[in-house]
């Protein structure tokens, strides 16, 4: 049954409160099961994308035909729309808006969802703001954890890498916050750690987290071990070099993760995991792969949140 709460717009996973969280992942349930209820037949999604992704516009396009809606698409819109003439976001937003029924943007700034939502007269969804936020990620990661553990709270999670610009798991701090004892190690190199903003978050939460910078030592910890990228678009040369391969996963490494834990990452995953083909594909430790089909299921259980 839906909850009485209905978001809008997702900007941010501040916005998620656990009943909405509890009424999508049952939808998704349901829709993995193949029963998708009742479908945005005839609706329009617009994918309004000024930075590259493979699998967030593709399963959001995926998503709504599956429903049985239709899609409109830019897959470069820095490059390729009206931008490069120099019209601003909300103009944009106010036309794609016209000429659809819900809009997902990736933009390359902090904070464009927000203003993208403030003049928009449809649903906007926030894939991907900057260093920002992520919020339909953090769902599908969320939903990860709890199909692969069977529970969202009383978990013990690694972070690692690129923390400082990773909005990924900036986004799944915000969810982890909402279940009661979750703990946190964030595992960066100094000039990479997370910022003092989530930090805030969780203490004003109470949620235990310490910062490290060995993962191995923190690897027989972990119930979940969410890896990332260094972002070498997001930093100067010299502090990419300092964190460039420094926290790994590889055949050595995963001897130290216990059989039950669970090796996650957003993907597109680089020199942080190596680990030969026959292993990612019949290791149940490693998730990444499952994680990613997940955000099918999930996002078209936010479409039909949104566009109920």
């Amino acid at each position: 049954m839906a909850t009485q709460q209905k978001l809008k717009h997702l900007i941010e996973s501040q916005q998620l409160t656990v009943p909405i969280i509890k009424e999508i992942f049952d939808s998704t349930d349901l829709i993995r099961d193949g029963n998708y209820g009742r479908k945005p037949n005839g609706k329009i999604l617009a994918t309004l994308f000024y930075e590259p992704s493979t699998r967030t516009r593709l399963s959001f396009e995926s998503a709504m035909l599956r429903l049985g809606g239709s899609v409109i698409s830019t897959e470069n819109a820095k490059e390729f729309s009206s931008a490069i003439k120099g019209e601003s976001l909300e103009d944009t937003t106010r036309i794609v808006a016209a000429y659809s029924d819900c809009i997902v943007l990736r933009h390359h700034e902090d904070g464009a969802a927000r203003r993208a939502a403030s003049v928009s007269k449809v649903p906007v969804i926030n894939g991907g703001d900057g260093k920002g936020q992520h919020p339909t990620q953090a769902l599908l990661d969320l939903y990860t954890i709890k199909t692969e553990t069977g529970r969202t709270e009383g978990l013990k999670v690694v972070m690692a890498g690129d923390l400082k610009n990773g909005r990924t798991v900036r986004s799944l701090s915000y969810l982890l916050g909402k279940f009661n004892e979750n703990e946190i190690i964030f595992v960066s190199p100094e000039h990479l750690r997370m910022e003092d903003d989530i930090k805030d978050y969780l203490k004003e939460r109470k949620v235990r987290f310490s910062e490290e910078d060995d993962l191995q030592k923190t690897l027989p910890k972990a119930d979940i071990i969410y890896m990332t990228r260094i972002q070498k678009e997001r930093m100067n040369g010299e502090d990419y070099l300092k964190a460039n391969g420094r926290y790994k996963i590889d055949s050595e490494s995963l001897k130290l993760v216990r059989a039950e834990s669970r090796i996650m990452h957003p993907l597109p995953h680089v020199e942080e995991i190596n680990l030969p083909m026959d292993i990612e594909n019949n290791d149940k430790r490693v998730a990444y792969f499952r994680q990613a089909e997940n955000g099918l299921y999930v996002r078209m259980a936010v479409l039909k949140h949104l566009l109920r």
